[in-house]
């Protein structure tokens, strides 16, 4: 239900501002210094072929994956197996819902994270003191059938186009999570299997034009709380990883996705895999689109690394916890570059 504030959104409030506002304004220690990042040639991560991930190269494919995990946390792939124009599709109808009259986008408002279906803005409206550039809209996934009736009905293809999309989207997180159980060492199987029943999730992120980008984040320095993350974004710039204390920019690239690790690989992995900070910065020229898919285990899922993984060399790093109690209190901490695995890490 929409809230009686006018212009909860901030592509509504913004539109035609010169300044940034001063709820968006970040101190002075907080801002993105745009001038210290580095640009580097490429993609600024590793950059897979998924081609042979199910032929005879495979091994091949699974190695690179593994060092992907080990040294960078982040990762692109091509020939990932989504057809381009379910690609195009999801970014199309994704700018298409953005552009809707204000009056239908409210429809889908709400600042209760808990909803499964929701618009809103920045990051969570109700605990944060500086807002983000960024509306987004936030959907569950799987099962499917459980959450597509629920979804915005205009545009009119939104649910059959967003639909085939995530089902894609997510027969691609399994294949990953299939390729990385192998390069632990362990049955393709494991990771999959260690979800228990799983769990997906989706924002569609849109980042308006700002006026002053270097007063103000699209999301701020943060680690993800799921378990693999499959970015689709536009051709606009506006990712960054931070690899040993400095920002890269990971510039798109044509029919790639970015795939990151999140906090419950790291911990499935006994912090062989690392979950990686990340931010968006935004631009004065133009709008942004990304569509995130986050892969969870299911809420009940208790996460533990494979005994495997754990000898007197690396013994468990956290205690076991379910994935409900780690998401909740991601919740209460926010977005911030301090994992919220450090809450839950053993202490011998």
């Amino acid at each position: 239900m929409a809230p009686a504030m006018s212009n909860p959104l901030l592509s509504d409030r913004v539109a035609r501002s010169k300044k940034v506002p001063s709820s968006h304004v970040r101190a002075v220690g907080d801002r993105p210094d745009l001038a210290n990042v580095d640009h580097e040639s490429g993609a600024g991560i590793p950059l897979i072929d998924l081609k042979q991930l199910e032929g005879p190269g495979r091994r091949r494919v699974v190695e690179a994956i593994g060092s992907a995990c080990e040294n960078d946390g982040f990762f692109m792939v091509t020939n990932h197996g989504i057809p381009e124009a379910v690609v195009e599709g999801m970014l199309s109808v994704a700018r298409e819902f953005f552009h809707l009259p204000e009056s239908e986008r409210l429809k889908c408002y709400s600042d209760d994270p808990k909803k499964a279906v929701r618009l809103s803005t920045s990051f969570n409206v109700r605990t944060e003191k500086v807002s983000n550039w960024r509306d987004f809209l936030r959907l569950h996934c799987y099962p499917l059938e459980s959450f597509v009736d629920q979804w915005p009905s205009n545009p009119p293809a939104f649910r059959q186009v967003v639909g085939t999309y995530s089902t894609e989207a997510r027969a691609l997180a399994l294949r990953l999570l299939e390729a990385i159980s192998e390069s632990l060492g362990l049955e393709r199987g494991h990771m999959v299997k260690a979800m228990g029943r799983h769990a997906q999730h989706m924002a569609v992120n849109y980042y308006p034009p700002c006026p002053q980008p270097e007063l103000t984040y699209g999301l701020p320095g943060h680690k993800d709380p799921n378990a693999i993350t499959l970015l689709l974004q536009d051709g606009v710039s506006g990712l960054q990883v931070q690899r040993d204390g400095r920002w890269v920019a990971v510039n798109p690239v044509p029919n790639a996705l970015v795939i990151n690790i999140g906090d419950q690989l790291q911990a499935l992995s006994n912090d062989r895999y690392k979950s990686v900070n990340h931010r968006v910065i935004v631009n004065s020229a133009s709008e942004r689109i990304s569509v995130p898919t986050f892969y969870c285990p299911s809420p009940d899922t208790v996460v533990a690394p494979a005994d495997a993984l754990v000898d007197d060399a690396h013994p468990r790093a956290y205690r076991p916890f379910t994935y409900q109690e780690y998401y909740e209190e991601f919740w209460k901490m926010g977005l911030q570059s301090a994992s919220c695995l450090d809450r839950f890490r053993r202490i011998e």
